[in-house]
């Protein structure tokens, strides 16, 4: 049985993770990572499109699926090697969240519906998930 998964990163660091087939979660923790199997769902919400930055974003960026392997450790220079999983990434365009938040059941009807994205990785329902990949425009199975 697979779950599914909403990660949290700024577009900008997912757009890095697409491009190399990776993820990485909560500043390269592993423990958040552990939780995570393959053939689990993924799919990054991105608040901003810099770290840090107030754009106003608030988009899903990527939708995925974890590959087979363990969480190991990624080089990003100076010292930092953050946890990281391989997800084959599909083709998918950004969707604003403020469309769905009405439909989606961990938004709908909850005022403070941005709470749980504080936490960084969180499990969704399969129903919000394909939801999200409608409207990133995916053909999921």
């Amino acid at each position: 049985m697979s779950a599914y998964w909403v990660a949290v990163a700024s577009a900008e660091h997912v757009r890095i993770g697409r491009k190399d087939g990776f993820m990485q979660v909560n500043h390269g923790k592993a423990a958040p990572l552990r939780r995570i199997k393959p053939g689990d769902g993924i799919v990054y919400y991105s608040p901003s499109t810099v770290l840090g930055e107030k754009d106003g974003l608030q988009s899903f960026t990527a939708l995925g699926t974890v590959r087979q392997g363990e969480v190991y450790e990624g080089v990003m220079g100076g010292g930092f090697t953050p946890a990281r999983r391989d997800v084959d990434w599909v083709d998918a365009k950004e969707a604003p969240i403020k469309s769905l938040l009405d439909r989606l059941d961990f938004t709908a009807g909850k005022p403070n519906w941005g709470y749980q994205l504080r936490f960084g990785l969180f499990e969704i329902s399969e129903h919000d998930f394909r939801l999200i990949g409608e409207a990133m425009g995916t053909k999921l199975a």
